[in-house]
This record gives structure tokens, sequence and C-alpha cells, in this order.
């Protein structure tokens, strides 16, 4: 809970940071981050990812160089290496992805192996986590968009060279392979689209795909065991 100074403090730090990065896409990078934490830099490079986790007070970065954390309780910016970590850069590929679980865990992936490294929220300790595909075992599958989905308990990824979706169960061992209408081009970036009411019963998952030259939709059959690919951008960026 938050209250008196520290509310406010927080509430500041994310609403300024908020402005800084809005209009942004998710996952983008925005050229200029807020110095209103001890440390911060002025500006970031441009291979960034981020994410922001408003019910902590905290921003996470990704960057070439590893993690590094944003908190309204800490004056300082706190940096996490993540051990053996392998990634490609542009222009073989689009960068790694980050993305926050259900107790706010950071999860970053690599985009040429099946592998995850998790950031535990409170000490903020690393894991590695080999995922066991149920295909393309023979293929080096990594991940360039990376989502978590509440209501469904799993993660989603999609893989920039092979076009496939996957889902990933929260303990992270395993992945499983989702067929698709079609490939998804060069994917850069997933997230979840949110909800919207409606006066049905059916709750189908819709994931949002960036790319490079445009976005597609992903839209789940009832028994989400196939998905229907559309190059249609959606809301979630």
């Amino acid at each position: 809970m938050w209250n008196g100074n520290a509310g406010k403090a927080r509430a500041f730090f994310l609403a300024t940071l908020m402005v800084s990065i809005g209009g942004c896409d998710l996952g983008a990078a925005p050229t200029q981050v807020p110095n209103v934490v001890g440390n911060a830099p002025e500006s970031q490079p441009p291979n960034l990812r981020y994410q922001v986790d408003p019910a902590r007070g905290r921003v996470w970065f990704l960057t070439g160089d590893g993690v590094f954390l944003y908190d309204v309780t800490r004056p300082e910016k706190i940096v996490v290496p993540l051990p053996s970590w392998q990634w490609v850069d542009r222009p073989y590929g689009c960068l790694p992805d980050l993305a926050l679980g259900s107790n706010g865990e950071a999860v970053i992936t690599s985009n040429v192996v099946p592998t995850l490294c998790r950031i535990d929220p409170e000490t903020l300790a690393v894991s590695v986590h080999p995922l066991v595909l149920d295909a393309d075992t023979g293929k080096d599958v990594g991940f360039s968009g990376l989502a978590y989905s509440a209501e469904h308990a799993a993660f989603f990824a999609v893989s920039y060279f092979h076009g496939s979706l996957w889902r990933i169960d929260p303990l992270l061992a395993k992945a499983q392979k989702i067929p698709l209408s079609a490939p998804i081009p060069k994917a850069c970036g997933l997230a979840v689209q949110p909800r919207i009411v409606r006066q049905t019963t059916t709750r189908l998952l819709r994931l949002c795909v960036r790319a490079p030259q445009g976005g597609w939709t992903i839209d789940f059959a009832p028994d989400q065991r196939f998905a229907y690919v559309k190059a249609v951008s959606c809301s979630a960026f």
C-alpha cells in the first residue's frame, strides 16, 4: 500500500513516465526517459524494450546489456545482468522481448533459442529456463514478442524467424505451438488486446502483433487450439 508522500511520489513518477512513453508502441524505445529517479540517464539507447508495473511503482527496461529497473521506493537505477543470455541484434532479426507475469516477475526471451530468463520481483535473482518444445525441436526457435495473459494464466510468444506462435506455461517449463491459419511475418512485438464489454458469453483471446511493415491480429478459436491471423493492426499497441 502507498500513502502520504510516498503515494504522491509514486503517482508523479508513473504519470511522468506514462506521459513520456505515451503514444509509443508497447515495447518500442522512448527517446527520452525523465530523470525523476537519482542517477537515471536522460536518454536511452535505441535498442530498448520496457514494461510499466503501476501496481508496484516500477518500470523495467531491457537493453543489450541486460535489464535495469526504476523503482519509486529506491533512489538508484537497479541493474540486473542476465547470465548466458543469447540474442542477435538488428538487422538479423527483431530484438528479444520483456513481459511481466502475474506476481510482477520480469521474463526475458532470447530471440535465437527457446530459453527464458526470469527475474524474481522481490530478490531480483535471475533464473534461466530452457523450454521443452512440443514441435520444431530441430529448429533454433527464439522469441521476438512475449505477453502474459492473466485470464489464461500463460505467456504467449511469437518467433520472428519462423512466424510461429507459442503458449508457455507459467512455470516456464514447456512451450506449445499453436497452429495458425498463416505464418506471422517478422513479428517484433506481442500484446494481449484488452477485453471489450459485450453482451455475449463468448470470451475469445485476441493477440496483437507488431511488425516492421504493419500490424497483425491473432484471434483464437473457441477451443484455443488454433488461431486465425489477419493483416490488421489492433488496439493493444
